[in-house]
């Protein structure tokens, strides 16, 4: 899967960045295990405290306090700020609720949400649900985030 992608941003001669917070980034290890990553793989920023997605990337902290950390308007926040302190191609953002605590009945533990984004383009937003301890809900997060963005780029729904 990561290969495929790999493959399919260097022939686009692509790049993607990556604003991770729940996965911590775990996206960005994955990615640049695969020799010769530099050719498709910017940078990660690793913003897990809502300060660090203020800073790092432009989110408003009233947009955090108005929808909370995790949500899909919070992620397309993160996108947009990663394109922008990037010479990216392509973003994608993670936010969610690894556990054992912080969930909510309204954004239960396993909630996660993400946003994948062509630079001046619309982010694409998705919400999921993943069952598990930490471990599992941070590694299901990262290989969802990696299969989606495969799919979004073949189908051409990110114009690649």
């Amino acid at each position: 899967m990561l290969k495929a992608l790999a493959d399919l941003l260097t022939k686009h001669d692509a790049m993607v960045v990556t604003a991770e917070s729940c996965t911590g980034g775990l996206v960005a290890k994955l990615m640049t295990d695969i020799a010769g990553s530099s050719q498709w793989f910017d940078r990660g920023f690793v913003t897990y405290s809502n300060e660090a997605k203020h800073d790092m990337l432009g989110v408003s902290l009233e947009l955090i306090e108005e929808h909370g950390a995790v949500s899909e308007v919070v992620v397309a926040e993160m996108t947009n700020g990663a394109l922008e302190n990037s010479q990216a191609t392509y973003a994608l953002a993670i936010s969610g609720i690894a556990g054992p605590t912080g969930g909510s009945p309204e954004k239960p533990v396993g909630t996660v949400c993400f946003s994948f984004q062509e630079r001046n383009q619309e982010p694409q937003l998705i919400t999921q649900h993943f069952t598990g301890d930490r471990v599992q809900v941070r590694r299901a997060a990262a290989e969802f985030s990696i299969q989606k963005m495969l799919t979004l780029l073949k189908h051409s729904s990110m114009n690649i």
